[in-house]
């Protein structure tokens, strides 16, 4: 039998899973990652629980396999994009904590930035928006504050990371430094056309080369994990940012096949071929799964607050005890009652990308219950999804694709039937889960396995996925455009303040 080991370290949680050579999970183990809140609107992680929380759910997951790490054909990376970590060559000690992607502290570079006239340049090499979402602005931060940093980085003692980078190193023992094209074409650095490091930006952001790790391919030699680490030393085949990994893992390897996951955050891709698009419609391009030397893209849509609001529920509502209480909570009551809840928390990414909007509650009324706000909560993921799909099914035509015939699902809040139903009742299309929701990890693995000569290519991939639940839209048109356009008088109601600007004469600090 063969066997896939796929670490997936996620911005809530690090897991590691077991899948066999079908693509079914045969061992798993997850440990939360706590969060690091040091003032509004700063999110870290620290880098060393990172790393030992993972540690520990490879040996977790082989245990629950009864499995030995020779057994394993090869090992995939999948993780949280974005978030920026920095550490010293010598010892592999961060010089700080993790900066989160959900972080906003680098907003006002931002500002300084796109004042200064630099947007269209970044997006045409980048893909990307100027946003402190992307990890350039982050790495400047580090440089710029943690004492000492930029001196150490002009020297060339330290190297920079996302996740993924990070995790490589550890399993490494520190012999390679690497990430892969889905990564780098998060960081805002890394010019998606011709696959390298761009120079202009580096100069525009104060960064030296140095600090850069190698860029692969998706599926790649990315070293061998030590056999100090699990008993014997494993070849890692591949990595990909979470998104790009879940794309692959639902086997969207065609134009215009769209995924959307349903995490902390949610986060909608279509596969656009070896286009790389420009998205009139608030979407951003980016650099899919790359299995092999071709240049694959896709238009993504980010939501920043997904099923963090139900996290929020708990913790800080505390409406509930447990995640999972949210559902029954939401269906003690036939619908919302014209409550209609905004989860700016961090501001509202795409296609609205309002970096000072604030979360908002309105359509409260005497009658309104905290199974009301329950329910409007998990209707904004997919209120927010819905304004997705909207943009993308505008964009596809200039791809060549007709608009979305049906979304894939994924991730830990699509096993909530009243949610899909809900999104299926506003996307007018059907909504279908995977028999295997865990497409993320999954992803990792295929771009592992084919790594490790366990698939052969795409279509053997494609042939394995399965469908556990369609859901048809049952809600008339009509309808679900009543609440499109209720859900889009919200929005703008939680971004009514005046953007903020910088002072005549203020630099960033």
């Amino acid at each position: 039998m063969t066997y896939l080991l796929a670490l997936d370290q996620g911005t809530s949680s690090s897991r590691s899973i077991v899948f066999d050579g079908d693509g079914r999970i045969v061992g798993q183990a997850q440990i939360e990652l706590p969060q690091i809140y040091p003032q509004p609107g700063w999110v870290e992680h620290d880098p060393v629980q990172i790393w030992r929380g993972q540690q520990g759910t490879m040996v977790g997951a082989l245990q629950s396999a009864g499995i030995q790490a020779r057994e394993l054909a090869a090992i995939g990376i999948t993780n949280q994009r974005e978030t920026t970590i920095v550490w010293r060559r010598a010892t592999g000690e961060p010089i700080h904590n993790a900066i989160v992607w959900q972080d906003r502290r680098t907003e006002p570079l931002c500002q300084q930035l796109r004042a200064q006239g630099h947007d269209d340049a970044v997006a045409r090499k980048t893909g990307l928006r100027i946003d402190a979402y992307f990890s350039a602005t982050k790495l400047r931060w580090l440089l710029d504050h943690v004492p000492g940093a930029r001196a150490e980085a002009e020297r060339g003692e330290l190297a920079f990371g996302t996740v993924d980078s990070w995790l490589v190193w550890q399993l490494t023992g520190g012999r390679r430094h690497a990430t892969d094209v889905s990564n780098a074409s998060r960081t805002m650095l890394f010019n998606i056309h011709t696959n390298r490091w761009d120079d202009d930006l580096l100069a525009l952001l104060d960064i030296p080369r140095s600090l850069l790790p190698e860029v692969l391919p998706s599926r790649g030699d990315f070293g061998r994990a030590s056999a100090a680490l699990l008993g014997s030393a494993v070849a890692i085949g591949g990595v990909a940012g979470d998104q790009q990994a879940a794309l692959f893992g639902q086997t969207c390897f065609t134009v215009g096949m769209a995924k959307n996951t349903y995490g902390t955050g949610c986060f909608m891709l279509m596969h656009t071929g070896e286009h790389a698009q420009a998205s009139a419609n608030g979407l951003i391009t980016t650099a899919a799964a790359q299995p092999d030397a071709h240049r694959q893209y896709a238009l993504e849509g980010s939501v920043f607050i997904g099923g963090a609001v139900v996290q929020w529920l708990r913790d800080g509502l505390h409406a509930i005890k447990a995640s999972s209480e949210v559902q029954q909570l939401a269906e003690s009551v036939p619908d919302a009652g014209g409550v209609l809840f905004v989860p700016a928390f961090t501001g509202l990414g795409a296609p609205y990308w309002t970096a000072d909007a604030r979360g908002t509650i309105t359509g409260l009324t005497r009658g309104s219950t905290l199974a009301h706000i329950a329910r409007a909560a998990l209707e904004s993921i997919a209120y927010q999804s819905a304004a997705l799909l909207g943009a993308m099914s505008r964009d596809a035509p200039a791809s060549g694709a007709a608009p979305v015939r049906e979304l894939r699902v994924d991730g830990g809040a699509c096993v909530n039937d009243l949610l899909m139903q809900f999104q299926a009742d506003l996307l007018g299309i059907p909504v279908v889960r995977p028999a295997c929701v865990e497409t993320t990890a999954l992803g990792a693995a295929y771009l592992a396995g084919l790594s490790a000569g366990v698939y052969q290519g795409l279509d053997e991939l494609a042939a394995r996925w399965r469908v556990d639940r369609r859901f048809e839209p049952a809600m008339p048109r009509e309808r679900a455009r009543e609440l499109m356009a209720g859900w889009e008088h919200a929005v703008a109601q939680a971004t009514l303040a005046p953007p903020a600007s910088i002072p005549s004469g203020q630099k960033y600090s």
